[in-house]
């Protein structure tokens, strides 16, 4: 089974959305960690509605997204994870599909339909809908088991992430230091890379994001350049970004 891990800060409808998806779209009863990093209060209901099947850490202060999946990958209990943005929606049977491909030192970055033209080649276009409360669940799931099949490739390092919660671990997991996470999945990925993991992509299982909810404007475009910054400082050269296959290289 695969332990999930689910940070949210103040986007209630959207994480109702990715719950809501996670948990009917499962064939077995895996781990759903939601990190609360601050907030609990604002995604009480929410957290209620979906009690049964999840388990909650709540943070009561805000500590940051790097943190915060940091500390939701301590207490997952299974060898398996699957990091995952809450304005992401999963499709039917994730966890079955995962598990196929399933090996131990590689980051396996599930593919992703958005509904607007990206930076990622790879990413499909479709609009299920332009926010959650309009979203059709049913229809995404049929639409994205139609566009299975493609093998592996090695274009990964993207969210969603699944791997060994040891790999995740060797690594040193999400730099702390990251404004908001921005920057620090490149910082993770490029870590993973000269540790010899590797980096591939599956197209047998889509997961929908409509980027970015929970962080926009100005404050995503500062935590943005101070990321940079920090990324500079750190490896010593500018972290140059491929976008074609998104591979990092210092």
């Amino acid at each position: 089974m695969i332990s999930v891990i689910i940070p949210t800060y103040k986007s209630p409808d959207a994480l109702d959305l990715c719950l809501e998806s996670v948990i009917k779209g499962q064939m077995k009863n895996n781990q759903i960690i939601v990190v609360v990093d601050g907030h609990y209060d604002l995604n009480k209901e929410v957290l209620e509605k979906h009690k049964d099947s999840i388990d909650v850490l709540n943070l009561e202060e805000n500590v940051g997204l790097c943190r915060g999946t940091n500390l939701g990958v301590y207490n997952a209990k299974h060898e398996q994870i699957l990091i995952v943005n809450d304005d992401n929606v999963f499709p039917y049977e994730w966890d079955t599909q995962l598990e196929k491909i399933y090996q131990p030192k590689t980051v396996i970055s599930p593919n992703q339909i958005e509904p607007k033209p990206s930076m990622f080649k790879q990413f499909h276009i479709k609009n299920c809908g332009d926010n959650v409360n309009d979203f059709n669940l049913e229809g995404f799931w049929k639409y994205e088991e139609s566009l299975r099949g493609l093998p592996l490739d090695e274009t990964g390092s993207t969210l969603p992430i699944f791997m060994s919660k040891v790999d995740y671990l060797r690594v040193g997991g999400w730099d702390e230091n990251y404004d908001l996470g921005i920057v620090a999945d490149w910082d993770f990925f490029l870590k993973c890379q000269l540790s010899g993991l590797k980096m591939q992509r599956t197209y047998n299982c889509h997961f929908y994001h409509f980027a970015s909810l929970s962080t926009n404007g100005g404050a995503r475009q500062q935590a943005e350049q101070s990321g940079h910054e920090y990324a500079k400082y750190k490896w010593g050269n500018y972290i140059k970004h491929n976008p074609q296959n998104n591979l990092k290289y210092i």
